[in-house]
């Protein structure tokens, strides 16, 4: 627990500083375009690299010595931020750039996260499974809570060049606090790790084939993450279209997520989470559903800000549940390949949420809603006809569509009784 906690100071600090350079980049994309699009297509090009990648990541991370993998996704993280500093000194900073920057980042950080995730299982007893990964939602939630308020703080004096800067001592941080650690590599048997490169980039498949309650659980979060990538593609946009690009509001709603993912992460550390962990799933999913609708219902900052809090919130739980299953499911040995298979599936359907979110938020949902478009006489009175109320309807439908999904999807009994299944 001794080196979990220390390598968990270091990627906070270090995920403090990417957050705040995330939201800056959002501020300085809006200024430049006032469209969506930009801002959806940033998190398709972080996810798209990372679920090509995730066909042999695992086969990697299995055979390559994790320790330096997870060094190595924080250099390139580093250099990444430093060309941007130049690119934006020399006043040669273009959005493409940005894209560029994302998918980099995003391919490299994913061999560290799946590194670090499947070493965690050798690092601590099984006892402390769902704690530890409820200290990851806890890492993530404290990133979101810190980043925004001091980049918020910070953006208006210093600018993108100053948050930058910032980034780039986050980076050391995190390598001084990761270099002197022991990270335990797994001794594989022969028939845990095939000589056949074809036979180990295929092994996660093969190995959920064999186990059908995880093929169903993977099945059920590639269909929950698509709705839900559909909105939050486009919540930026929402907050700053309806708050006339109120940098303070859209840096307290992030922080709003981040408060009740703490808070989420504090009572599921305590707590432990429920005996069945598929119902902390199926249960999280829902309620996360509920949140997001209500972003889209919302038009004043108090409604933006409870039902980020209570969206936040319900992340941990989600995600400390689901992990805890994989854990206690899956043998340590081979982690790392059925890992990355997890992600491939669960993730798979982001990329094409987050490509279509922008432009059906600026070429469908928002013209419909002008004063004169077809949805606005329907719509008017919940959404408005201001700017941003196209992007509000669109996260509200994609919200009940999710949260008609996850109904649905909790009566089949192989998703239900998972955990007693496997």
């Amino acid at each position: 627990m001794r080196t979990v906690l220390t390598l968990w100071i270091g990627q906070l600090v270090s995920i403090i500083g990417s957050e705040m350079t995330n939201f800056a980049i959002a501020l300085w994309a809006w200024k430049l375009t006032g469209q969506a699009t930009p801002l959806s297509l940033m998190f398709f090009f972080t996810r798209t690299p990372t679920a090509l990648a995730a066909i042999f990541a695992g086969v990697i991370v299995d055979r390559c010595n994790r320790k330096q993998l997870m060094i190595l996704g924080d250099t390139v993280a580093g250099l990444s931020t430093l060309i941007l500093f130049s690119l934006l000194l020399s006043q040669n900073l273009a959005i493409w750039h940005l894209y560029l920057a994302a998918a980099v980042n995003s391919l490299f950080g994913y061999f560290q996260h799946l590194a670090y995730s499947a070493s965690l299982s050798s690092l601590v007893a099984e006892t402390h499974y769902t704690r530890v990964a409820a200290m990851g939602s806890l890492k993530e939630a404290g990133a979101y809570i810190a980043a925004p308020a001091l980049a918020g703080l910070l953006y208006p004096q210093i600018g993108l060049e100053g948050i930058l800067i910032i980034d780039l001592i986050t980076f050391f941080v995190a390598i001084a606090t990761l270099a002197p650690q022991i990270i335990p590599q797994p001794q594989f048997s022969r028939n845990a790790h095939p000589e056949n490169w074809y036979s180990a980039l295929t092994f996660g498949f093969r190995y959920l084939l064999k186990h059908p309650p995880l093929l169903a659980l993977l099945l059920f979060l590639l269909g929950s993450n698509f709705f839900d990538s559909v909105v939050l593609g486009i919540l930026p946009a929402l907050i700053l279209s309806r708050s006339d690009s109120n940098a303070t509001l859209f840096a307290s709603i992030q922080m709003a997520f981040g408060i009740g993912g703490l808070t989420g992460a504090i009572a599921i550390g305590l707590w432990g989470g429920f005996k069945r962990r598929i119902h902390g799933v199926l249960i999280g999913s829902l309620c996360g559903k509920i949140s997001l609708m209500l972003l889209g219902l919302g038009r004043s900052p108090s409604v933006w800000i409870a039902a980020a809090v209570a969206g936040g919130f319900f992340i941990p739980l989600t995600l400390s549940s689901n992990q805890g299953i994989w854990f206690s499911k899956v043998e340590t040995e081979v982690q790392g390949r059925v890992f990355a298979t997890r992600y491939l599936i669960a993730q798979m359907g982001a990329p094409l949420a987050f490509a279509i979110a922008g432009p059906l938020a600026d070429r469908v949902f928002e013209p419909a809603m002008s004063a004169n478009g077809q949805f606005s006489q329907i719509f008017k009175g919940i959404f408005g006809s201001n700017p941003g109320a196209g992007i509000a309807l669109q996260c509200t439908l994609f919200s009940i569509l999710g949260l008609c999904f996850v109904l649905a999807a909790s009566t089949i009994p192989l998703l239900r009784e998972n955990d007693k299944s496997l």
